[in-house]
């Protein structure tokens, strides 16, 4: 009996083995693609293009008529390259199944925890993770929830043994939940059903503003040590963290905007901002970036353009604002695979297709400050990327073959492709 539950282990434990990927190994020899039409990130494309990455570095790049290959040539005549996508204000690696709360680690208890680290929960094994990587989803700022301040986020490769392996830039901000303008009538506290001003909005305001000259006090007085929230905020204030505030009515944001300028704010980033559309000149002057709502969504009001959804990215750009997509809402862990489909919705409605893939790469890299070594294809960055057989913007064409994170030939399995090879076998008989 005793053998046989041992057997049972084995099993069991070589099952677990086996179900999980392993990450790809370095890079150790040279590697040139051929043929492919580069997509640069940047709003520049390269015909027939040759591509030579080293040690996980972009070493050459250009058109196939000007550089010479070597090393081990990939053709990819007729397909297309593209940096790796990267899917901010994720909560990817933080929840497996959202109905088993043990899988369940995107927030904490209380509402001021920027010294709550994001990375930390990463879960760089999840099936989720892994169901990125073929639609070209290679990295993702993981994103605390909940509370007035959620916690600090990071950004991460998405193919690691953990954390540490996949963390790329560490406590790149901190997240501000910003209060609402207006509110639902909670009925299960007695109050009236309907759309109706938040009367506790200054109120709330005034806490937020009460935390953040605590905590300058905090810091101007060196006792931060023993208050790690306050601690934390350090960065906020001297530039080196950005403060992500996800907020969305036109008032709410010029409320923001104010705050900031008082607090002396030095990078600000606003998340979501639905209605920034309307104050696009404003976010211009003050160089305010924005991560832009999901495009595959409905209008929040009934007066709103049927479309503006779709368009509302667009809208920012061509005002001069920096923006990128962003996933969050209902499903958005699984939905984070569809963010190249998100941003080819905007360029079918009017943005340029380069311009629309740079929502998801260039852009995005340089709101969340890690553009000096990812978002474009350019010599000396990280040699993350893929090959496509046809448009990755298009949920048709969007066909990969190969992907590499910083020069590491990565796999392009899931549970998903895994699933799909068993029952196309069923059904081919």
């Amino acid at each position: 009996m005793k053998n046989l539950i041992y057997i049972i282990v084995l099993i069991t434990l070589f099952g677990e083995v086996r179900a999980q990927q392993t990450p790809a190994k370095d890079q150790s020899e040279v590697i040139s693609i051929t043929g492919a039409t580069a997509h640069i990130g940047n709003g520049e494309v390269i015909e027939n293009s040759t591509i030579i990455f080293e040690n996980g570095k972009i070493t050459a790049i250009g058109a196939s008529s000007s550089i010479s290959p070597k090393g081990k040539i990939i053709d990819a005549s007729g397909k297309h390259v593209y940096p790796g996508f990267i899917a901010p204000n994720s909560t990817l690696g933080l929840v497996e199944i959202s109905a088993v709360r043990a899988s369940d680690d995107d927030s904490e208890i209380g509402n001021y925890n920027p010294h709550i680290r994001s990375i930390i929960a990463f879960n760089a094994e999840s099936k989720i993770v892994e169901s990125m990587r073929p639609n070209g989803v290679l990295m993702a700022q993981v994103t605390p929830r909940g509370g007035v301040i959620s916690g600090t986020s990071s950004v991460v490769q998405l193919d690691a043994w953990n954390w540490e392996d996949a963390a790329i830039k560490t406590d790149d901000g901190v997240h501000i939940n910003w209060p609402n303008v207006f509110s639902q009538g909670q009925w299960w506290l007695g109050e009236d059903p309907g759309f109706k001003p938040n009367k506790k909005y200054t109120k709330q305001i005034n806490e937020i503003e009460n935390f953040i000259k605590q905590a300058k006090a905090s810091i101007k007085s060196g006792v931060t040590s023993e208050n790690l929230p306050h601690h934390a905020m350090k960065g906020v204030f001297d530039g080196s963290k950005i403060l992500y505030v996800h907020v969305d009515v036109e008032k709410a944001i010029l409320d923001v905007i104010s705050f900031a300028q008082k607090n002396g704010i030095k990078k600000l980033v606003l998340v979501n901002a639905y209605e920034a559309y309307k104050l696009a000149n404003q976010l211009k002057r003050n160089n305010i970036a924005v991560l832009s709502g999901r495009p595959h969504k409905t209008p929040n009001y009934e007066d709103d353009d049927y479309d503006l959804p779709y368009k509302n990215a667009k809208i920012l750009m061509d005002a001069g604002v920096l923006v990128a997509l962003q996933n969050s809402g209902g499903m958005e862990r699984t939905n984070a695979r569809n963010l190249p489909f998100q941003a080819g919705t905007v360029a079918a409605h009017g943005l340029d297709k380069e311009k629309a893939l740079q929502l998801i790469t260039g852009n995005t890299a340089k709101i969340l400050g890690i553009d000096k070594f990812v978002g474009t294809l350019e010599i000396g960055k990280d040699a993350t990327l893929f090959i496509s057989q046809g448009d990755a913007l298009d949920m048709r064409t969007n066909l990969l073959e190969k992907a590499f994170i910083q020069g590491r030939d990565i796999s392009l399995e899931s549970h998903h492709t895994k699933l799909w090879k068993r029952y196309r076998k069923k059904y081919s008989k």
